[in-house]
């Protein structure tokens, strides 16, 4: 009899696809956390890795036991405290364990949360998924990289959703052949001797006898070859590669000017850190315009952008003006997928609101495939929002959202930049 020993050490991979499998089981408690974390996390940190617990409760797995089925109500003897119909309260302080609340108990047990961490990568996966550019068009030039997921051949791990069944089969089919080939062989010739002896005459039964049990051994043998085994198991493998499409343009623009407050430039900050981290992570050579503004509007660069002090009035026009400026002459319409992002808290000098007005309907709306404006306040909406409530009604390419608090800025921005239907 021959023994096999697998010594081969794990696939590099190995551990990785078995996490993966893990986040996508409890997928919607760990997006849960990770949007909790955006507003909790300050502007320089937004982009780390995270810490996430999962309730013990939620990855108990479902257990099949023996027993009589349908619904039965039953009191256990010997039970002097409860009657038929009672509910039974839970201990108090530690029923669950974990929770950190409550006075000490001298009763009561549970286990703790179940804790891990998520890498950078991960994180940024779960939070940017299902988003994308809406309106993307594919112009003349073509320079803009995504990235598209397909079929690349076979590997031996993968996910149960992903294995190959006629590869595996194949590969069993060639490893019962290996491993049984040569036994098949040999139990052939000791069956044909076995027949040539007992037609033969004269004793020999000391050595049919022999033969015998070598044949029974030599069929346990084959027997024991398993049918299919871990090591034949055959995935299908998919890789990712780059799909150009065409070239596209991000304005942010942001109003730094003196009403808005220390909280409301961090809220704006946070947003648009949120929208350079899915803009880098999902495309590749997109260009990002960053336009501050007050009384004037200056193109900046993204340092400048989201760390300056400078402040002063409100023309919001100005930023509008320039973002104009800026594409006719660096990004012509019909070359370039063109975007912009607007943050403000809605304070205007109020004759300069319909000019924001003229300057989005004739001149910017037409030529962009998306205008998203986030007006931050706790104040009642002025003349500016209603001005681009006006936009709204006639233009399809045009969001308009409020934010409030921190906690709405992760639902606003998978508002404005979620997968459309096609």
């Amino acid at each position: 009899m021959a023994n096999f020993i697998d010594r081969r050490l794990n696939a590099k991979g190995k551990s990785t696809v078995n996490r993966q499998r893990f986040i996508e089981r409890y997928k919607k408690q760990i997006k849960k956390a990770v949007s909790d974390a955006v507003t909790r996390r300050s502007v320089t940190d937004i982009d780390k890795g995270e810490k996430i617990s999962i309730p013990t409760r939620d990855i108990s797995e479902p257990l099949f036991r023996q027993g009589q089925g349908g619904k039965r109500n039953r009191v256990h003897p010997g039970n002097d405290q409860f009657n038929r119909g009672d509910q039974i309260q839970r201990p108090r302080g530690g029923g669950q364990g974990g929770a950190g609340q409550g006075d000490a108990s001298d009763s009561g047990e549970g286990n703790d949360d179940f804790v891990f961490n998520i890498s950078k990568d991960e994180y940024l996966e779960l939070l940017f998924e299902d988003l994308e550019l809406p309106n993307l068009q594919n112009n003349r030039l073509n320079k803009l990289v995504e990235y598209q997921t397909y079929r690349a051949g076979f590997t031996n791990d993968g996910v149960p959703a992903n294995i190959n069944i006629v590869r595996s089969l194949r590969s069993s089919l060639a490893r019962r052949i290996a491993m049984s080939g040569s036994k098949k062989r040999a139990l052939k010739e000791l069956e044909a001797e076995l027949e040539q002896l007992q037609d033969m005459p004269g004793s020999q039964a000391e050595k049919i006898l022999a033969l015998k049990e070598q044949i029974e051994q030599l069929k346990k043998q084959i027997a024991n070859v398993p049918f299919i085994d871990t090591f034949d198991l055959r995935y299908n493998n998919y890789a990712k590669r780059e799909k150009p499409s065409s070239q596209a343009v991000m304005f942010c623009l942001m109003d730094v000017s003196g009403s808005m407050d220390q909280a409301t430039k961090d809220i704006a900050k946070r947003f648009y850190i949120l929208l350079y981290l899915f803009l880098t992570r999902s495309y590749k050579n997109l260009e990002v315009v960053y336009i501050r503004h007050h009384t004037q509007a200056k193109e900046v660069d993204e340092h400048e952008f989201f760390y300056s002090q400078e402040t002063g009035g409100t023309i919001v026009s100005s930023a509008l003006k320039l973002m104009n400026e800026i594409q006719q002459a660096r990004y012509p319409e019909n070359e370039w997928n063109i975007y912009a992002a607007q943050a403000s808290d809605g304070d205007n000098w109020s004759d300069d609101s319909p000019h924001c007005h003229d300057l989005l309907a004739n001149h910017i709306l037409p030529k962009v495939r998306y205008f998203s404006y986030i007006e931050i306040t706790h104040r009642a909406h002025q003349t500016l929002w209603n001005q681009y409530q006006d936009l709204q009604q006639q233009f399809d390419n045009i969001a308009v959202q409020h934010i409030r608090e921190v906690e709405d800025i992760y639902p606003v921005f998978r508002e404005l930049f979620k997968k459309q239907a096609v």
